[in-house]
């Protein structure tokens, strides 16, 4: 395993632990739970979001270690989350602003409701098998292996797997028709779906076997756990994450990449050389997307990131 920032003697000075982790689990009492998850993580100065849904809940928090393995022992006190597992990365700052605990639909919004990933998985696939199918070509029956990429277009230009296919999609609802109009160029393949953390590329997989693919895998643990067990074998670039850091390299590092306040572009280092980029206020992208009303009317019509 290679050092990551798990690993490194520095990453022990870190402050903060950041943690992503899901679970598809019935879960109807979301609204009387609430309150209670509130409490825990105001008790335990916890900063992030927690999505309770009717079909599970996703989670992405931060904290200083003993609170953050408070607030798991917690959790793992309800024998619906009890098997939960966490990815983690580190950072030496607070990467949310704020706690938000709300109540959603869905924990990915797909508008699919025959997926039920609680009654049956799609199967997976871990970190290393997957680097010993990309290194060799094919996986363990002699099929070609194609990676589908089931995150929006902004994420993808950040950094993906090599030759990854990307239907360029803006939100996750768009990947189902996408996926049906190309069947028959994936059907005869070992598909490979992928996203940060596990959730998109597990309905995706789901969905897949649902209309008809005979050989379909999503990533375990997503690009983040790759990372974590991998490094960046077969991967170029970063990935996209949904904080202050904006994206982490295959060593789970923040980096100089950032997001435009005003058009939601991801905006790189080199792009931050531009006379158009100004923190917090324009960059080169929006001089491309610029409208006569101006900058401004950019920050009021910005999309929220799915």
């Amino acid at each position: 395993m290679p050092a990551t920032a798990l690993t490194s003697p520095a990453a022990k000075n870190k402050q903060y632990v950041n943690i992503s982790a899901y679970k598809f689990i019935t879960f109807n009492d979301t609204a009387e739970k609430r309150p209670e998850f509130i409490a825990k993580c105001e008790e335990l100065n916890l900063k992030g979001t927690v999505l309770l849904t009717p079909e599970g809940i996703n989670m992405f928090l931060a904290g200083l270690r003993h609170e953050i393995d408070a607030y798991m022992d917690w959790l793992h006190a309800d024998p619906r989350f009890a098997d939960v597992v966490a990815k983690e990365s580190l950072s030496d700052h607070q990467p949310f602003t704020k706690l938000l605990i709300k109540l959603k639909a869905e924990i990915i919004t797909m508008r699919m409701p025959l997926i039920k990933p609680e009654d049956g998985r799609a199967p997976s696939v871990d970190a290393h098998t997957l680097k010993r199918w990309l290194d060799q070509g094919h996986d363990d029956n002699g099929k070609a292996i194609v990676m589908v990429d089931t995150r929006n277009d902004f994420e993808v230009d950040v950094g993906s797997f090599d030759n990854t296919i990307d239907y360029r999609i803006s939100k996750f609802t768009e990947f189902p028709a996408v996926i049906a109009a190309n069947r028959d160029v994936l059907n005869d393949k070992t598909v490979v779906t992928f996203c940060t953390g596990g959730i998109r590329c597990e309905k995706a997989a789901i969905h897949m076997q649902n209309v008809g693919y005979d050989s379909v895998y999503q990533l375990e643990g997503g690009i983040l756990k790759y990372f974590e067990e991998i490094g960046g074998a077969h991967y170029h670039g970063d990935c996209f994450v949904f904080d202050y850091r904006t994206a982490l390299n295959p060593q789970l590092q923040a980096t100089d990449t950032t997001q435009c306040y005003a058009c939601r572009a991801v905006v790189t280092p080199r792009e931050q050389i531009s006379p158009w980029y100004v923190e917090g206020k324009s960059c080169p992208h929006c001089q491309k997307m610029m409208a006569p009303a101006g900058i401004e009317s950019l920050a009021a019509s910005a999309p929220e990131a799915n």
